[in-house]
């Protein structure tokens, strides 16, 4: 017998209190009333297969410190919409001003860091890998390295794997293609890697951004594109000001075209499309 709206389940305003209270705490992100429905698709099969249909049960157990059930629920809630390259004029930033600076004053230490904040499945850091790999030429005699992170520990796998669909790298040219990726054959056919050159300049880690970060830094470039959209803007400020700290003096920082500073932080200096130099305190 189907519930309320025709939901399978029973699941009450109570129920998505409950869970948005928990969402919200342990990762900064905020349900909307717009949501709830979003939020009953994405949990309806575990209830169905783990907790005979009670949203009761499921709750009691999130509540109750279930590791498993929290990790699920935070994994099920998070959003993961990403492509290679996608924002393409962050890339083309990088490319054109951003990698000639960067070489020019870091010849003696030649050390680069670039922090993929909310990596997804690892597009993002991928696409800054071929940019990094295409645009410094003898880039392993240098210490250049991506830190990639992301909240939702499945898709910081599915990065770590370097596996996709062959579809997910129809956006790039040709030369792109052979490159940067290994195709696969027999029972892999359809699918691409990405090759060990890529994957050598990454680390992928999972990291709550709202809990204590365990690397030091500096920076000198990170990516935290359509991350914050989810966050409210007490939680923003406090993000940005954290990542101005980390970043090198004068270091860059990279949004979402949706998203902005403005009256969130006075720590960077907008230089257009969404790309943010770091200002003294």
């Amino acid at each position: 017998m189907t519930g309320r709206l025709g939901r399978e389940f029973s699941f009450t305003d109570k129920h998505f209190s409950r869970i948005r209270k928990f969402v919200t705490a342990h990762t900064g992100i905020v349900l909307t009333d717009a949501k709830k429905d979003m939020v009953y698709g994405r949990l309806s099969k575990r209830i169905r297969n783990q907790f005979d249909g009670s949203f009761d049960a499921f709750c009691n157990a999130v509540d109750e410190g279930d590791k498993a059930e929290q990790e699920y629920l935070v994994n099920a809630i998070t959003t993961n919409l990403t492509a290679f390259f996608r924002e393409n004029h962050h890339f083309e930033y990088l490319r054109d001003k951003l990698i000639p600076e960067l070489l020019r004053q870091k010849q003696q230490s030649r050390k680069i860091r670039i922090w993929s904040a909310g990596c997804s499945t690892g597009e993002e850091p991928y696409s800054l890998a071929m940019t990094l790999r295409e645009a410094i030429p003898g880039i392993d005699n240098w210490d250049v390295k991506i830190l990639a992170t992301d909240l939702d520990a499945n898709v910081v796998q599915h990065g770590q794997d370097g596996v996709y669909t062959r579809e997910r790298i129809s956006g790039l040219d040709e030369s792109r293609q052979r490159r940067w990726f290994q195709l696969g054959k027999g029972e892999n056919e359809g699918l691409v890697k990405v090759k060990p050159e890529l994957q050598q300049l990454i680390h992928f880690k999972r990291l709550n951004l709202l809990h204590d970060w365990p690397m030091k830094g500096p920076f000198d470039v990170i990516f935290c594109r359509n991350v914050v959209i989810y966050f409210d803007k007490q939680t923003q400020s406090e993000l940005f000001e954290r990542y101005a700290n980390i970043l090198t003096p004068g270091g860059h920082l990279f949004i979402g075209h949706s998203e902005s500073l403005y009256k969130v932080s006075e720590r960077f200096a907008a230089l257009g499309h969404t790309v943010y130099r770091q200002l003294p305190k």
